[in-house]
């Protein structure tokens, strides 16, 4: 049984509107040893229509574990967003921890780019990336073009 090098941490509470595009920005990615786990937190749109719709098997089954697959979970109740994650890292098998969140979506090189810094700094434990704040196709802005992120430990 395969273990991804990545494990893609997706919370969901009712974001149907934006989150095939999310989940096909992960995808898209040009490094593909990845796993989706994606928490659904008792979402009553079309949320769960949508993630089951890229597993692989009938039944969207959790013991199937590969490259390139999304495992779907669904809460027995809701929960805050803090402990959702924390639950949704409990199924993760990666080697390091990325977080999705259901209306954003990722250039296709996100993930070569982290791994390879963390490949390359053994001692690093946490990387970001700027965030561009798009409407209409249109990027308005780069969060990081004013406010840089804290570095060190």
């Amino acid at each position: 049984m395969h273990s991804p090098y990545v494990s893609v941490i997706m919370n969901c509470r009712n974001s149907a509107e934006f989150l095939k595009e999310a989940i096909d920005s992960v995808f898209a990615q040009s490094f593909d040893d990845w796993e989706i786990i994606f928490w659904d937190n008792q979402s009553t749109d079309a949320s769960p229509e949508i993630a089951g719709s890229y597993c692989r098997n009938p039944g969207c089954s959790n013991e199937e574990i590969s490259k390139q697959t999304l495992r779907y979970f669904r809460a027995e109740e809701p929960a805050p967003l803090g402990q959702a994650r924390n639950l949704a890292i409990q199924k993760a098998r990666g080697k390091l921890i990325a977080f999705l969140d259901c209306d954003d979506w990722w250039e296709p090189d996100k993930l070569f780019r982290q791994v390879q810094l963390f490949e390359n700094n053994p001692g690093l434990g946490l990387a970001c990336t700027d965030t561009k704040v798009v409407k209409d196709g249109k990027v308005l802005s780069l969060l990081f073009e004013t406010a840089k992120p804290a570095r060190g430990m």
